[in-house]
């Protein structure tokens, strides 16, 4: 049998909808999908960080004025950087599978 590895480009785009960067990763991209994977648990972090914000601001315990806006705004920011991520991730794995 050929060693040459049969790419699918479907199956790479489910993967990387399933764990961002595991597309790239089966496409044989190690460095990008790690680099994926690191920008999509930022990402994951800095909606943390807002949800946790918006949570202490919900139960009174008020660290700073503008607690309530830094939290809403690391919070959209997360979401949005984790949608921009997620969907790079499946549209890259799937056109770099058919590639090759």
């Amino acid at each position: 049998m050929d060693e040459e590895r049969i790419s699918r480009p479907g199956l790479a785009a489910v993967l990387s909808f399933v764990f961002n960067g595991l597309g790239q990763i089966y496409n044989g991209q190690i460095v990008k999908g790690l680099l994926i994977i690191f920008l999509s648990a930022l990402s994951m972090l800095i909606l943390l960080g807002g949800a946790i914000l918006i949570g202490f601001w919900m139960l009174g315990k008020i660290a700073f004025s503008g607690q309530l806006l830094t939290g809403i705004v690391l919070f959209a920011a997360g979401l949005v950087f984790i949608c921009i991520v997620g969907i790079y991730s499946i549209f890259d794995a799937y056109n770099a599978a058919l590639k090759k």
